[in-house]
């Protein structure tokens, strides 16, 4: 949604270890059963080490398969332990248990409070200029400090009272954490009237309550989750340098017959456009009348038959379930189609396909696509996303894309901050969600389609592609002031004006119109790439890449021992023999002549960018000029425009641009 979060820079604390947490694993194996807990070894037992030997024991002390605690904590953290840092619902550790009340004291804002817009970005959230500007107030909407929280935002409390350790322990030591995570299981095993099985097929019901899903449907899509990772299998060196291994059990068919027990109502899914593979309910986004002659909160429309959905646009929420879902059923906010929740993926839909959401800042882009905001902050690397929110987001984008054809690439599955302001004024204050820590390479791989080299060395293109949890470029601004942020894993690249991370970084002029330096904070997009972008490359220069960006040369350090780049091979577009340069637009609108009576033709403004001769940009789809006509609240004055005027979306800079077909040649990028 926004680019800036409210909550200050999370507080980190020591690790200890817990009591009884480091037995020998080699006498706990056998009770775990064969290859269920296998991994790193320690060279003079030959038991498993570290975080692995956590688990063996956790396993073996609550009597819950190694597989299935390993499967949960996959889908909780990915095993990560995040410093001891509280995920954005106030999850510690790999079981992310969860402690909203202290993460709350610790980061001074409540987590199911939304948080206020970073100020500089000021982008209309309708973006269009036929009609004033909406920018509505930050709201917060959250529940009160003293109100009570869901209990899926306080399992902590609980895990210390089945294991008598206190609440600090489960926070900031791992051991101690997955200690936490399977007594809980144990817990809702028994609960469930079921036994303290050896057979992972018997645990399907405390998997999915341990979601702490108040709905069925939502408890079984997680538990769904856990059993497709036991039964694939994970092997993954963690954000501590641990590897740790759950090997795959093909062919497991867990007994889904307990969750009947659990007393969870069904779930919402009636009126929802989802999968089955995910829980999803209705919450409306109102189409109401307000003020005098006003109405919210987003256009009614005949999509896909009056208009083609060209993107999906991922945004992060910068604040709390609660918050955000009231924040989207006022009619004086602004909307989107869906919200993903971080502690279990559930999904709530808002706003029909059908219909235009007001999410992207830019009227051409929401007009042709739908949003889905996740729950989390940009500027918060330890607010982590979940797997469990990563998976559930993919599985609907996956669906959404097979519904309205849409490719499943970076051209058409853009970040809030891919998207270009519509004109040269709006540029500075477009938002810059999800930002960097973001996984794009790991969601694409969830969505089936991982991102890969598709030529050898003169494709012409490159494929930004760096390893996520290796690739640590500084940040600053993740506090207040220009503070640094912490050291995490990311998905972008930076850019230089010459082959030496002494360079300066390139500039945007279009977003610093004055010519003021680039920066490294976590916000300003004026000198990186992100995972997925392809550029078309310009210079090599030994562990340097040069690629065409904004209208210039741009450098990246791209080593073949730990490459940040792929290659790439596809079209390419560039101006047409004779032209100087050309202009880069941020809609592509039809042209004058286009528009019937009654309905005001919208500008072809140009942004303050150009394509000068002999520079390439990736193409992406051609489309016709459009504008979707709806400034009133009567339906019947709603039109879509469309001109004769052609135009290519290309990867211009971080943004992506348009182009008219009529001032490009189209080449193979090789040539």
């Amino acid at each position: 949604m926004r680019g800036s979060p409210t909550t200050g820079h999370r507080h980190r604390t020591t690790r200890r270890t817990a009591a009884g947490a480091a037995a020998s694993a080699a006498l706990l194996l056998p009770l775990l059963g064969a290859g269920q807990a296998s991994g790193q070894s320690d060279a003079r037992t030959g038991a498993p080490a570290g975080l692995q030997r956590a688990f063996a024991a956790a396993a073996a002390e609550y009597h819950v398969p190694g597989s299935v605690l390993l499967g949960v904590s996959y889908l909780q953290s990915r095993w990560d332990t995040h410093a001891g840092a509280p995920s954005v619902s106030g999850g510690y550790g790999p079981m992310h248990l969860t402690d909203a009340r202290t993460a709350l004291a610790r980061s001074n804002a409540h987590p199911e409070q939304t948080a206020s817009a970073h100020p500089e970005q000021t982008a209309d959230a309708r973006g269009d200029t036929a009609r004033p500007a909406l920018h509505p107030a930050v709201k917060a909407t959250g529940v009160p400090a003293s109100a009570a929280l869901p209990a899926r935002l306080r399992t902590l409390g609980r895990a210390a009272a089945l294991t008598g350790l206190p609440a600090a322990a489960l926070r900031e030591d791992p051991a101690a954490n997955v200690r936490g995570g399977a007594a809980l299981l144990a817990a809702a095993q028994r609960k469930l009237g079921e036994p303290l099985s050896a057979d992972p097929a018997d645990w399907y019901g405390a998997v999915a309550t341990f979601s702490a899903a108040d709905d069925r449907a939502t408890a079984a899509a997680y538990a769904d989750d856990v059993y497709d990772v036991i039964r694939t299998g994970e092997r993954r060196t963690t954000d501590t340098g641990e590897r740790v291994t759950l090997t795959a059990r093909p062919g497991l068919k867990p007994d889904t017959a307990p969750l009947r027990r659990a007393g969870l109502h069904k779930g919402h899914a009636a009126g929802t456009e989802c999968p089955d593979s995910v829980a999803c309910e209705w919450i409306p986004a109102p189409y109401e009348k307000f003020g005098s002659d006003d109405y919210g909160n987003h256009d009614l429309g005949n999509r896909p038959a009056g208009q083609r959905i060209e993107y999906l646009v991922i945004h992060d929420t910068e604040g709390a379930w609660n918050g955000v879902i009231n924040s989207v059923q006022d009619p004086t906010y602004v909307s989107w189609n869906y919200t993903l929740r971080s502690t279990d993926g559930h999904v709530a839909q808002h706003v029909k396909a059908k219909d235009v959401a007001w999410h992207a800042g830019n009227w051409d882009v929401n007009s042709r696509s739908i949003g889905l905001e996740h729950e989390g902050f940009l500027a918060d690397p330890d607010a982590w996303f979940t797997e469990a929110m990563y998976r559930s987001s993919a599985r609907l984008v996956k669906y959404l894309a097979d519904t309205y054809d849409i490719p499943l690439d970076r051209q058409h599955l853009l970040g809030h901050d891919n998207v270009p302001g519509p004109t040269a004024s709006t540029v500075p204050g477009m938002h810059t969600d999800p930002g960097p820590y973001w996984d794009w390479r790991h969601y694409f791989d969830l969505l089936g389609a991982p991102l890969k080299s598709t030529a050898d060395a003169d494709g012409g293109l490159v494929t930004i592609l760096p390893d996520y949890a290796a690739n640590r470029p500084p940040y600053t601004g993740c506090a207040d002031g220009d503070q640094p942020c912490a050291a995490h894993g990311s998905s972008e690249v930076r850019l230089y004006t010459a082959p030496d991370e002494n360079a300066p970084l390139v500039k945007d002029i279009g977003l610093r119109p004055g010519g003021g330096a680039s920066t490294i904070d976590v916000n300003d997009l004026a000198s990186r790439v992100s995972t997925g972008q392809q550029y078309a490359v310009a210079g090599q220069d030994g562990d340097w890449t040069a690629i065409w960006y904004l209208g210039q040369k741009a450098w990246f350090r791209n080593p073949a021992g730990q490459p940040t780049a792929v290659h790439a091979k596809g079209l390419v577009v560039t101006p047409k023999a004779g032209a100087a340069d050309i202009p880069v637009y941020g809609r592509a609108y039809p042209e004058a002549s286009a528009y019937p009576a009654g309905v005001p033709a919208q500008t072809v403004s140009p942004l303050p960018y150009r394509i000068p001769a002999g520079q390439k940009y990736v193409a992406g789809d051609t489309m016709p000029g459009q504008y979707y006509y709806a400034v009133t609240f009567d339906e019947a004055s709603h039109k879509v425009v469309t001109g004769k005027d052609m135009y290519y979306e290309i990867q211009y800079g971080h943004r992506v641009g348009f182009v008219r077909a009529a001032d490009v040649q189209v080449l193979p990028s090789a040539s």
